[in-house]
């Protein structure tokens, strides 16, 4: 990956209202592949504690995004066509981590699969908690 093309995702990263409110951290960044930290808070967890589905979800969203990106040599923008998740366990643990990774891109349409886990910050464990299979369209 280019510096220029590296600055230009963590960047937009940077930009996003969104995950500056998530607090959510960027933690690598490579050609067909991004992972994305988002520390637990009261509003993401259901009563018992886990992380609730629409958290998990949004992350699966918003990861497959910015691997999607990442697979092109140029600046572009990608939409959502089709999401699917696999909610594997509850998420207990103190944080969401998002592994994602590009299976196919073409043209206008890339597949890309990502993968949840939970971090126990007291262990360093993590547990795989959901898996999905995003397809994604370039538009720009």
């Amino acid at each position: 990956m280019t510096p220029e093309k590296r600055k230009l995702i963590t960047d937009s990263f940077g930009r996003s209202e969104t995950l500056k409110f998530y607090n959510a951290e960027l933690l690598e960044v490579d050609i067909d592949f991004v992972s994305i930290k988002i520390p637990k808070m009261e509003m993401m967890t259901r009563k018992a504690g886990m992380f609730n589905g629409a958290m998990i979800a949004s992350l699966v969203d918003v990861s497959s995004g910015y691997a999607s990106v990442s697979h092109y040599k140029d600046d572009c923008y990608v939409v959502t066509v089709e999401l699917k998740v696999n909610y594997l366990r509850p998420a207990l643990g103190d944080a969401l981590i998002s592994r994602s990774y590009v299976i196919k891109g073409g043209a206008k349409i890339i597949v890309v699969r990502t993968e949840i886990y939970v971090l126990d910050e007291n262990t360093g464990s993590e547990s795989h908690v959901a898996t999905s299979l995003v397809t994604m369209m370039r538009i720009k």
